[in-house]
């Protein structure tokens, strides 16, 4: 993963252009399968100057993959006629120094941290799997499944609803993951059923019912097994390197009774 920051000086009779600029091209930079996240920011001091920061797979990735593809033209014909403003474009690599502040932490739980933590996360993953090994379509993909699967899996999740990156650390991260999928042809049927079970699964294991929770954790089970689908095809290729996804609340934060 890197992190590309450019920095414009803009002037101030033509910001709001600048602005309305960038918002059509992230469209096709939020396409592309190398981005994985950006964000444009105004200096308070010096509203001349801009940053924009985004995220991507790699640099490769940044300079040969996105560079080459039809949501680079489609980005580049937006941001053009402010390429002249660029002060400074880069590639950085992140560092071991990271973390979040305490109002963050204090104000809204992470998914993880409502769902009960880790031993929630076990108790999902022990009701699938006994589930699994019964299903008629998703018993034979799992066919000598490891007697460590259930426990990786509820870890990935962990880490994924915003608890420990402890799969990142200790089993391989995003590449491992990928790894599991790449080949398996997973059909839609075997992904609905897949999406059911689980469901049913957080009922039983008694995961939080409130309709805020179940929905990102809807959100992500929809978002994780499609993208599942399709790097399992013949012939797919997606990215080979890309960090665990942190999936957060969505539209809708927990509702703690009482609290505007």
């Amino acid at each position: 993963m890197t992190v590309e920051y450019i920095r414009y000086r803009i002037p101030e009779d033509r910001s709001a252009d600048f602005e309305a600029a960038y918002a059509r091209a992230a469209g096709p930079l939020a396409g592309s399968p190398y981005c994985v996240d950006y964000e444009l920011t105004r200096c308070e001091e010096e509203p001349a100057s801009y940053i924009l920061r985004i995220t991507w797979t790699s640099v490769r990735d940044h300079l040969e993959g996105f560079r080459s593809s039809e949501q680079f033209r489609e980005f580049f014909a937006e941001i053009r006629p402010y390429v002249e403003q660029i002060e400074e474009m880069r590639h950085y690599a992140p560092t071991a120094v990271r973390g979040t502040g305490a109002s963050t932490g204090a104000s809204v739980p992470t998914l993880y941290e409502w769902a009960g933590g880790a031993e929630a996360m076990r108790r999902l993953t022990e009701a699938f799997y006994v589930h699994v090994r019964k299903d008629e379509l998703l018993a034979p993909m799992f066919a000598g499944m490891s007697p460590d699967h259930a426990p990786h899996v509820a870890i990935w999740l962990g880490e994924v609803f915003g608890g420990p990156a402890e799969y990142t650390e200790q089993h391989g991260g995003y590449p491992a993951m990928l790894s599991h999928h790449l080949g398996k042809a997973i059909s839609e049927p075997q992904r609905r059923r897949w999406v059911s079970l689980l469901t049913d699964a957080a009922d039983e294991a008694e995961l939080p019912a409130d309709p805020e929770f179940r929905s990102a954790f809807a959100a992500y089970i929809e978002w994780g097994t499609r993208l599942a689908v399709a790097n399992s095809q013949p012939g797919a290729e997606p990215p080979s390197r890309a960090p665990v996804p942190r999936w957060g609340w969505g539209v809708a934060p927990p509702y703690v009774p009482g609290k505007d």
